[in-house]
């Protein structure tokens, strides 16, 4: 029997910027499962998240709400249970809802999965080969590959499901984070290539704000030995080093990508062969972007492009025209609202974004959004990057390092001087040149600054009051 509500299969990786797939283009990946999805239905070009690390931006996709106001703010601020999530709402609604994989939410007492009827998840960070994982309390230590695991356990969920009730499954892949460590099966894959360097991999971090400068996340110096996992071979001059490390580093975490992909096919043909996907909403997403060398870095956080924009591609046959692709704004806190929209249920008021829903089927409302808020909480912390809230129209860039800790756990001193960033994007779009003191800009600062303005006051954030107010 067919739901007369649709399924939803929700696949989430960590850390897959949207340059690493083959549906948006990617010059140094191919991924034909998940380019099934994109060929099945739409691509958004313009999704974005709204703080670029883990916990943070998984807080917002699940309460549909803003860090400052869901206390998710850094990796060491756990979600308490108690608070509202869409998965909650589906239940209430009989949706039978889980959850497979990473969590990294915390977990014990009030920080464990609330809204499922089953959840089996990572601890923390979790482990690629043989990793302890919890399902429902109870920790044990699981033998295999943890991409092929999670899909195993999403596959047995399925498999024993009521199939006269709608599900809610959520498939939250550990891959391809640091330190990317591939399966077997992918372990030789690009062994005789090379992998093409992005455009700005020799960033010199000049024409911008020191923060770039300051960030501890450069290819050629801040890889360590657990990601690289063999020795710098000697003789190399540093340029070549770095070209070295790189191929180490994007090598290994595309081979990770590989057993992703390997794994959404498996599903997808689950799906298929179940009859069941004209009724199913099938989403494929990462937590946030990440620098693929990008500006010399790895990792993420920046309010720079390849770090703010999530992958979204979505498949739901009864309402999304396959192969289309979308350039309207979307954001990570707009996934819940959307979700509840599509299966007919109303919206919590508390919940902060928007549904969706009528950009699936072509039409865009008149008020839409055309600018986004976005606020890095975790100054100094891991990879020294500042603390830092912005706007990004459809065309700029306006963005603020007040660089203060602001007492948040997880976040670290000392305190730095304050500074602003605006890229004209469609001139610069790959960010290197910030055109904060050009005369020519003037008006646009004042324009963004009082969007920005607006922006925190729609979300109930605040502006920051430190010595040097913007």
């Amino acid at each position: 029997m067919s739901p007369s509500r649709p399924n939803i299969l929700f696949i989430m990786s960590d850390d897959h910027a949207a340059h690493a797939i083959g549906a948006y283009g990617s010059r140094i990946n191919q991924t034909p499962h998940i380019d099934r999805i994109a060929s099945g239905g739409m691509r958004f070009d313009n999704c974005f998240c709204t703080n670029s690390i883990c916990t943070p931006s998984r807080a917002a996709i699940l309460t549909g709400t803003y860090n400052h106001v869901n206390g998710v703010t850094t990796l060491s601020t756990h979600l308490d249970g108690r608070l509202l999530n869409y998965p909650k709402v589906l239940q209430e609604h009989g949706y039978q809802t889980a959850v497979v994989g990473k969590w990294h939410l915390g977990h014990g007492g009030i920080h464990d999965p609330t809204g499922f009827d089953f959840w089996d998840v990572l601890p923390g960070q979790g482990l690629y080969h043989d990793p302890e994982m919890i399902r429902m309390g109870e920790r044990t230590t699981r033998d295999g590959y943890v991409t092929d695991l999670i899909t195993d356990y999403s596959l047995d969920w399925l498999k024993g499901r009521d199939r006269n009730r709608p599900f809610c499954l959520m498939v939250h892949h550990k891959a391809p984070h640091r330190s990317w460590e591939p399966d077997d099966k992918h372990a030789d894959m690009y062994e005789d290539e090379d992998i093409p360097e992005p455009e700005t991999f020799n960033d010199d971090y000049s024409n911008r704000a020191q923060a770039a400068a300051a960030a501890r996340m450069r290819v050629e110096r801040d890889l360590n030995a657990e990601d690289l996992k063999v020795p710098v071979p000697q003789g190399l001059t540093p340029a070549e080093e770095k070209s070295w490390k790189y191929q180490r580093y994007i090598k290994d975490y595309l081979r990770c990508i590989a057993s992703i992909d390997d794994n959404v096919g498996r599903l997808l043909d689950y799906i298929d062969e179940e009859g069941i996907s004209e009724d199913t909403i099938v989403v494929y997403t990462s937590d946030q972007g990440f620098f693929l060398g990008d500006h010399g870095w790895y990792d993420k956080r920046f309010m720079y492009e390849e770090s703010l924009r999530m992958p979204f591609l979505i498949r739901y046959p009864r309402e999304v025209a396959p192969g289309t692709v979308n350039g309207d704004m979307i954001l990570n806190v707009d996934f819940p609202a959307t979700f509840l929209d599509c299966a007919g249920v109303d919206v919590p008021p508390s919940f902060q974004g928007r549904s969706f829903r009528s950009l699936l089927g072509g039409e865009t409302p008149a008020d839409w959004q055309t600018s986004m808020y976005y606020r890095y909480w975790m100054h100094g912390a891991h990879h020294n990057v500042c603390a830092h809230y912005g706007v990004r129209t459809l065309r700029y860039k306006l963005i603020y390092y007040y660089g203060d800790p602001l007492g948040q756990e997880g976040a670290v001193g000392p305190n730095m001087q304050p500074e602003w960033e605006l890229f004209d994007l469609e001139k610069d779009p790959c960010e290197l040149n910030s055109v904060y003191a050009d005369p020519d800009y003037a008006d646009v600062v004042l324009a963004l600054k009082a969007e920005l303005k607006r922006l925190q006051e729609k979300v109930g954030d605040e502006a920051y009051r430190g010595k040097t107010e913007p």
